[in-house]
C-alpha cells in the first residue's frame, strides 16, 4: 500500500534543519508483510538522538532509509507464521530485534543479538527484507522499526504486546527513552537499594534513568549535564542535587556532595568529556555505565591503574541490557502505578509534517521528548 514516510537520503545536512530540511516527506510502497511479521499503524513515534546521530552523520546508516525507532501503534494486519499476535493488539517496538535462538537470546542477553545487529547494520528486517519501496528502489530500515511513517511492517521479534489502556505517546517512550534508561541504571550497573546515582546527560534517556534510580531504591541521585534547562528539569524528575559539568569545579562539587564518588555513574550524552567525567566522578569500587553513541571517531583516554587500583568497572549498555518482553511490561506496571511519571518527559506534540522543526529543536537542546502524534 501506499504510505507516508520521513526519509533521510543524505547525512550531514547543514543547521538549522528548518532550512536544510533532511528529512523529506514522501509516498512510498510498503509490502504486505511475509513471515513472522505484522503491518502496524503507527500511532506515536519519539524523536530520539538516536535518530539525531543519523541525520547528522554520527551514526552512518545505508540510505535512503525511513527513520524513526521509538513508537507505538496497533496492529492491522498479520503475515503468516505469525503466533501470539493478532490484529487489534497494542505494541511497543524494540529498536533491536531478538531471535531467540543464538547464544545471546538464549542466555537472557537479547539486547547482544547477533542476527538482529546484522539486520540493523543492512537495513532490513529481521529476515533480511525490505518491505519499503519508491519507484523500484529498496528503501532500507531504521533500526528493524522505521516509525516516522503511518504505517510499518516490521518482525514480531521486533514487538511487544501491551495493555490497550497504555495511551500511545506514552507507550512509545519504552522503546527507547525508559528501557535504555532505566535498563542501564536497574540491569547494566545492577543497582542496589541505597546506592548513590549520578546521571550525565539529561535528554529523555538521562531523564528516565533519574525516574529508574528513584524507583529501584536509590538513597541520593545527582543530575549533570552543561544546560540549565535541563539541570531545572532534572529537579523535578527526582534529583536531589545537580552540578554543570561545564564548571571547573564540578568534580569538586561532586565530591563535596557524595563524600569521594557515587557508587553508580550512568553517561548518555555522547561526548567524551561527560563520559570522563562520570569515570571520575565514581567512587572506588563502583561502576560506571554508558548508554551514549558518540561519533564512531571518539576515542576515550583512560589509565588502567585507575581500574586496577580502585577496582571501578567501566560497561557498555545498549538497549538497556533489557530483555523487551520481560521488562517493557514490567516497566509499564510501574508508571501505572505512579512510580515511572514517564508523562513528564513529553514535552513538545507534533505532526510528522513538522519533524525537522523537531530536529532542529532537539540539536538545540530545546525540549526533552517530542512525540509525532498520528491522527
Amino acid at each position: 500500500m501506499k504510505i507516508k514516510a520521513a526519509v533521510l537520503r543524505k547525512m550531514g545536512a547543514e543547521r538549522p534543519y528548518t532550512q536544510s530540511k533532511p528529512l523529506t516527506i514522501e509516498e512510498v510502497e510498503l509490502d504486505a508483510p511475509g513471515e513472522e511479521e505484522v503491518c502496524v499503524q503507527i500511532k506515536a513515534a519519539g524523536l530520539c538522538h538516536s535518530d539525531l546521530s543519523v541525520i547528522d552523520g554520527n551514526r552512518p546508516r545505508p540510505l535512503p532509509m525511513a527513520l524513526g525507532h521509538e513508537a507505538a501503534g496497533v496492529i492491522v494486519e498479520v503475515g503468516p507464521k505469525v503466533k501470539n499476535f493478532k490484529v487489534g493488539d497494542h505494541v511497543v517496538f524494540a529498536f533491536l530485534p531478538s531471535c531467540g535462538h543464538c547464544i545471546y537470546c538464549q542466555t537472557g542477553r537479547t539486547a547482544l543479538c547477533e542476527p538482529g545487529a546484522k539486520a540493523n547494520g543492512d537495513g532490513t528486517l529481521l529476515g533480511g527484507h525490505h518491505r519499503l519501496h519508491q519507484n523500484g528502489q529498496d528503501l532500507y530500515h531504521h533500526l528493524g522499526v522505521s516509525g516516522f511513517a503511518e504505517y510499518a511492517v516490521a518482525s514480531i521479534h521486533s514487538l511487544v504486546k501491551i495493555d490497550p489502556t497504555i495511551p500511545f505517546e506514552i507507550a512509545a517512550l519504552f522503546g527507547c527513552a525508559v528501557m535504555t534508561g532505566v535498563g542501564a541504571v536497574v540491569n547494566t550497573a545492577q543497582l542496589k537499594m541505597g546506592d548513590s546515582v549520578l546521571v550525565v546527560g539529561l535528554g529523555g534517556v538521562g531523564l528516565s534513568a533519574i525516574l529508574g534510580a528513584k524507583a529501584a531504591g536509590a538513597s541520593q541521585v545527582i543530575a549533570a549535564d552543561i544546560s540549565p534547562y535541563k539541570l531545572e528539569m532534572a529537579k523535578e524528575f527526582g534529583a536531589q542535587e545537580v552540578i554543570n559539568s561545564a564548571d571547573s569545579d564540578a568534580l569538586e562539587q561532586l565530591q563535596k556532595l557524595t563524600a569521594g564518588g557515587v557508587d553508580i555513574s550512568v553517561e548518555f550524552a555522547g561526548a567524551m568529556p561527560a563520559l570522563d567525567y562520570a569515570f571520575n566522578a565514581t567512587k572506588r569500587g563502583g561502576t560506571t555505565v554508558t548508554g551514549a553513541l558518540p561519533h564512531p571517531d571518539a576515542r576515550l583516554s583512560l589509565n588502567p591503574l585507575t581500574l586496577v587500583g580502585q577496582e571501578k568497572s567501566l560497561k557498555g549498555c545498549y538497549l538497556g541490557s533489557c530483555v523487551p518482553l520481560r521488562d517493557i511490561p514490567a516497566y509499564l506496571e510501574l508508571y501505572k502505578t505512579g512510580r515511572l511519571a514517564v508523562d513528564k518527559l513529553i514535552t513538545h506534540r507534533i505532526k510528522l509534517e513538522n519533524i525537522n522543526e523537531g530536529f532542529e529543536r532537539l540539536a538545540k537542546g530545546e525540549g526533552i521528548r517530542q512525540v509525532i502524534v498520528f491522527d
